[in-house]
C-alpha cells in the first residue's frame, strides 16, 4: 500500500473520528469523572462537531493550508477547558508546516509525519508539558515515536501505520501509571495515578480512526 491522503480524505476522516467519539460518551466521561469535571467529552464532541459541520460545504479546491487553519480556529471557538486552546494550536501550526513545505493537495507517509510532529511540537509547547505527565500528549508522542522507529527501520508503509495505531493506544494506555503533573487530577493525593487520563484516550481515539481510515482505503 501507498499513504495517499487528500483534503477529501481527512474530510471523511473526521466524520467517521465524531461518530467514535459519540459513541464513547459514558466511557470517556466514566474516565474524566474519576479524576476531573467530568466534562472532558463535551468539549471534544462538540469540537468534532463544529468541525465537520463547517466542511459539508467544503470547495473542492480547499487546500491543507487552509483546512487545518480552519479546523484550528474552529477548536479556539467552540471547545472549552485547556483542550481548545491545544487542540486549536496544534491544527494552526500544522497548517504553517504545510505552507512552508509546500503541503497542498495531498500527503504521503512522510508529510503525514510532519503534520503530526508540528501537533505535537505546539501542543507541548502551548501546554507547557512534555511525556509522562499524563495528559493528551502522551498518546500522540508515543504514536509518533513509534512512527518514527518504524520509518527508520525502512518497514513497509502499512507497517508504520499499524506502529502508529498501537503507539498511540500504547501510550494512551501508559498515563494510568503515570502522576498528573497538570489539570485537576495533579491536585488529588494520588495524582491520578490508576486511572487513565482521558485525554490521552481521545487522543488515541482520534489517532486510531486516522490509521485505520487509511489501512482501509488502501
Amino acid at each position: 500500500m501507498t499513504v495517499k491522503m487528500t483534503v477529501n480524505d481527512f474530510i471523511q476522516y473526521f466524520n467517521q473520528t465524531k461518530d467514535r467519539i459519540y459513541k464513547e460518551k459514558d466511557y470517556v466521561t466514566e474516565l474524566d469523572s474519576a479524576t476531573g469535571d467530568g466534562d472532558h467529552w463535551v468539549n471534544v464532541n462538540k469540537g468534532f462537531e463544529q468541525i465537520t459541520s463547517g466542511l459539508k460545504d467544503a470547495p473542492a479546491d480547499l487546500t491543507f493550508v487552509d483546512l487545518f487553519k480552519n479546523i484550528g480556529m474552529t477548536m479556539f471557538s467552540s471547545v472549552g477547558g485547556s483542550s481548545g486552546a491545544l487542540y486549536g494550536s496544534g491544527y494552526v501550526a500544522a497548517s504553517k508546516i504545510c505552507k512552508e513545505k509546500k503541503y497542498i493537495h495531498e500527503l504521503d507517509v512522510h508529510a503525514l509525519y510532519d503534520v503530526y510532529h508540528a501537533i505535537l511540537v505546539e501542543m507541548m509547547k502551548r501546554g507547557k508539558t512534555e511525556p509522562g505527565q499524563k495528559t493528551m500528549v502522551d498518546s500522540l508522542y508515543s504514536a509518533l515515536q513509534a512512527y518514527q522507529e518504524a520509518m527508520d527501520a525502512e518497514k513497509s508503509e502499512k507497517e508504520i501505520i499499524m506502529a502508529f495505531i498501537k503507539g498511540a493506544n500504547d501510550g494512551a494506555q501508559a498515563t494510568r501509571e503515570m502522576a498528573a503533573v497538570k489539570g485537576r487530577a495533579s491536585y488529588r493525593t494520588d495524582k491520578g495515578i490508576g486511572h487513565l487520563d482521558p485525554g490521552a484516550i481521545t487522543m488515541a481515539m482520534q489517532l486510531e480512526s486516522l490509521g485505520k481510515y487509511i489501512l482501509n482505503k488502501e
